[in-house]
């Protein structure tokens, strides 16, 4: 095997993170379709997704309509530049526009926006439903990704989490927080255990692909400690527990 040097260590050490993803989500491919369904009609309509990670939803919204455009904004330069590379790939390098920015500060008006398990960069579900409902255009759509707890948290859940128990609510609590916020839902759903298993075991298979390619790196220890504390955490503390709701989301007319 021949031997890394230290900056293609870390370059590869950062892209084995999610490189066995489809998507940054607890989410199939079928649900992918079922969520871009949910946002039609979207011919001539221009969709945003924000924090839009390496923009895999946002390719496959935006290849079901040949006439819409999109932009995808995301802080992570390895991100975006796989979003770039997949839609050069796919042909839609001319309808997208991928810039490394802030997501928090874009203000454009839109007719379809997407975040997806972001809403930490606002502030919390409600400051992120705040802040979109401002952006959308008359007859707007929002899709928006956001935890839930499935169960009441444990303490095991929540350190393996870092979290707080108020830092989500139930699928039912966040519905009612959509509503306070002036939003009507036109279609919700929550991915299932499988789509979790799936998530987090693809995730911890990146970073044990790199370990077996770089096992005599320094780092490589590190590395195994880390993957197997995320393991543990996700096995052992918050599985069953921590959920993820879909809701597809439309201004209130009153």
């Amino acid at each position: 095997m021949p031997l890394h040097g230290q900056n293609d260590i870390v370059e590869s050490l950062g892209r084995s993170r999610h490189i066995a993803l489809d998507f940054n989500a607890p989410m199939s491919s079928a649900r992918a379709n079922e969520l871009a369904a949910s946002v039609r009609p979207l011919a001539d309509a221009v969709i945003v997704d924000l924090a839009c990670g390496w923009a895999e939803l946002l390719l496959r919204v935006l290849a079901d309509e040949p006439t819409a455009h999109a932009v995808g904004i995301d802080r992570d330069p390895e991100a975006i530049a796989r979003a770039r590379t997949n839609a050069d790939a796919r042909g839609l390098h001319d309808r997208i526009r991928l810039e490394c920015a802030d997501a928090t500060e874009w203000s454009d008006q839109t007719d379809v926006a997407i975040v997806i398990g972001a809403s930490h960069a606002w502030g919390g579900a409600r400051a992120t439903l705040d802040a979109i409902h401002p952006l959308l255009r008359p007859g707007g759509r929002f899709l928006f990704g956001e935890g839930i707890w499935e169960q009441p948290p444990t303490p095991q859940a929540l350190a393996a989490l870092g979290a707080q128990p108020d830092d989500f609510t139930t699928l039912a609590g966040l519905v009612d927080l959509c509503l306070q916020c002036g939003y009507r839902p036109l279609a919700l759903s929550t991915a299932t255990l499988n789509e979790w298993d799936e998530f987090e075991s693809r995730y911890c298979a990146g970073r044990e692909r790199w370990l077996m390619q770089n096992s005599d790196a320094d780092s490589a220890d590190e590395v195994r400690a880390e993957i197997d504390s995320h393991r543990d955490g996700w096995l052992h503390g918050y599985r069953g527990i921590l959920g993820f709701a879909y809701l597809t989301l439309v201004p209130s007319t009153r």
